[in-house]
């Protein structure tokens, strides 16, 4: 039996089944991705979505869904659903759904009347290229199907619309069509693994409504445009193929190319290999670059995000060769001391203060993944010196040292910490000062660096950091510790200091060099516990706070308002996790791993098999943001690789949940 799998009662109820949905990506950059009943709900929703470097280079919608007719005795029933303007739901084929399982691909089971029809999606690992197979499991009488694809050929963040510019002509290929709407794009070629009647009747289906998008206070109604249909006879326990491509394929290879991505791929046959899998599809490579997506379906890369999610994304599951190869895209795509925060080439931002000292801490996890710094250091440490240098002496977005050792960062009007919403072109909070964090990890990077120079005998370099790095836990202290609240500031700017409730102060207890000492740590913890801990994350400001928002819901300003205030991110407990096994051991186990456990009922509930971006502060802790996010999955790999270790050292062989 699949570990995830969904059935009738739960498929045919619109309000359970389309909040679920599916993704798939592969290392060309490339995507799928739609709900479990197969109806569209996002403008990023698509059967192939890949980069048109033709056009801007980012993710456009091709194929955006593919309807199935079944025919018999010269009645059809349809098996799509789409969603229309004015609550219109039409056709209803979710109505023959029976059930839908996961593994190793998305699988569903249609029955109508006496046919049983079985539909498997997957899109190939390093082609864009999605293939689908159906599979004629039971029939009684005679069998046709109809097909009819319906495309976009649009950017993933913008609509379509009818018009006259489309280009509407085909030429025909092996059992199939090759067809291109726009100049610039690269054409869809749509082959089956047999031979199939095409008929052409270009034409367009108008007010198609994304709810997901209304819901969110986007724009949410488009036309999409159907070039034609294809038929087909077919036999009980017959299997056709179909494949969506950039490229022609010999449509005799697609039942053994399908069955070698099946048989490639992770199983999803529990919570851990779940995580595994998804943890895969962050990787985008081309040519000698390799980068992690930050999210699906609308992140690219975010160089925080990035050095955040590497040791959980791939040091947990062995992958060293990916790990450094993202490194070095990052280190070859810098700008002084600065990593890139979002974009490519001329359009990258680099306002992340935090990204370079995260960079450290990626490392740190590296070393010790390698059991040795030195290798590190010699391969890095021209940078790592080049990053702290340009610190101490000051860099963009008024990043500098002050005369205690602290680093201070921000400016008016940016915001260059990771909570980094904005309202109305303002930063939600620009934390401009010396951010908690921000100061944890300096620290953290400083004493990195240290260790790496000592084992590499680097003496001029531990006279020059030696002295710098004593004061700092004093200064530290001095500077954000309250002994009565027991707890630490979140952000100083001179003599304000902002007294929020936040996560961002757990960092100082999680990271391998802290400024604090073992009691603060412990107090701090016991503070985050009580107010932040939520079985989904940690929240972003405690509920006694007047300005406490957790509900991740309306539209943008309203999100955003939500997403710092009060909403429960998933990556902090990673963090969380760490501290607090470093300052209670064996008796912290069963807690962390009830956390951990507990995220095998969310990996159903929004991306299947995958962890969400954040979930709301409070219960039921309603899943928001993006449906897969790389920080979330890698965090949670890591809290279960941390938990491996204690039970390990603590001779603990099996805690109950």
């Amino acid at each position: 039996m699949s570990y995830i799998r969904f059935d009738k009662e739960q498929l045919i109820n619109l309000e359970y089944s389309l909040p679920r949905e599916l993704l798939r990506s592969n290392r060309a950059g490339a995507y799928a991705s739609t709900t479990i009943i197969n109806c569209n709900t996002r403008k990023y929703h698509g059967l192939l979505v890949t980069p048109q470097p033709g056009v801007d280079d980012d993710n456009h919608v091709l194929l955006s869904s593919f309807d199935e007719t079944v025919i018999q005795h010269n009645a059809e029933f349809n098996l799509a659903i789409h969603k229309f303007e004015g609550d219109i739901y039409n056709p209803k084929g979710h109505k023959y759904i029976r059930n839908f399982t996961t593994d190793p691909i998305p699988k569903l089971t249609y029955r109508v009347g006496g046919v049983v029809l079985t539909k498997e999606i997957l899109l190939a690992k390093n082609d864009d290229r999605s293939i689908i197979k159906y599979t004629l499991v039971e029939a009684h009488s005679p069998t046709r199907l109809r097909f009819r694809p319906l495309l976009a050929f649009r950017s993933v963040h913008s609509l379509s619309r009818s018009n006259v510019y489309a280009d509407t002509r085909f030429e025909q290929i092996r059992n199939g069509i090759k067809i291109r709407l726009y100049n610039g794009y690269t054409p869809l070629l749509m082959q089956f693994s047999k031979k199939a009647e095409y008929t052409h009747v270009p034409d367009w289906y108008y007010n198609f409504e994304y709810i997901r998008e209304k819901m969110r206070g986007y724009e949410a109604v488009e036309d999409l445009f159907a070039p034609g249909f294809f038929e087909m006879d077919i036999k009980k326990g017959e299997s056709v193929y179909f494949s969506a491509g950039l490229e022609e394929i010999n449509p005799t290879r697609l039942p053994k190319l399908f069955a070698t991505e099946v048989n490639s791929r992770i199983p999803r046959n529990s919570f851990e290999a779940c995580l595994q899998n998804s943890a895969q599809q962050y990787v985008v490579r081309r040519g000698d670059r390799t980068e992690l997506l930050a999210g699906f379906p609308w992140f690219g890369r975010r160089g925080r995000d990035t050095f955040i999610a590497l040791p959980g994304l791939m040091l947990t599951t062995g992958d060293e060769k990916t790990f450094t190869d993202v490194v070095d895209t990052m280190v070859a795509d810098m700008n002084g001391p600065l990593f890139p925060n979002a974009g490519h080439g001329s359009k990258t931002i680099y306002n992340s203060a935090d990204a370079p000292l995260w960079f450290f801490w990626a490392l740190q996890k590296y070393s010790a993944y390698k059991g040795s710094v030195l290798a590190t250091w010699k391969k890095y440490g021209t940078v790592m010196k080049s990053i702290l240098n340009a610190f101490r002496a000051g860099t963009e977005f008024n990043i500098h040292m002050t005369v205690n050792g602290l680093l201070y960062a921000g400016e008016k009007g940016n915001s260059v910490t990771w909570m980094d919403a904005f309202i109305e072109g303002e930063p939600l909070l620009p934390r401009i000062g010396l951010p908690v964090e921000i100061n944890a990890l300096w620290y953290n990077a400083i004493m990195f660096a240290l260790e790496c120079a000592g084992k590499a005998k680097d003496s001029k370099f531990e006279k020059e950091w030696e002295p710098i790095a004593r004061m700092i836990p004093e200064a530290f202290t001095k500077t954000f510790w309250d002994d009565r609240k027991a707890y630490l500031a979140d952000v100083v700017n001179g003599d304000d200091k902002d007294w929020s409730v936040r996560p961002n102060m757990v960092f100082a207890a999680s990271l391998d060099y802290s400024p604090l000492d073992e009691e603060k740590r412990k107090r701090l913890l016991d503070v985050v516990r009580s107010e932040l801990l939520t079985i989904r994350g940690l929240r972003t400001l405690s509920p006694k706070d007047p300005v406490y928002h957790s509900v991740y819901a309306g539209n943008q300003a309203s999100r955003d308002k939500a997403c710092y205030q009060g909403t429960a991110w998933p990556w902090l407990l990673g963090h969380f996790a760490e501290a607090y096994l470093k300052i209670h051991g064996r008796s912290a186990i069963h807690e962390i791993e009830k956390l951990y456990n507990g995220f095998q009922d969310s990996i159903t509930e929004h991306g299947i098999g995958s962890v969400s971006e954040l979930f709301d502060g409070d219960p039921p802790h309603k899943p928001g943001g993006a449906i897969s996010m790389a920080w979330s999955v890698a965090e949670i790999l890591r809290m279960g690789a941390l938990l491996t270790t204690y039970k390990s050292k603590f001779k603990v062989k099996e805690v109950a949940v």
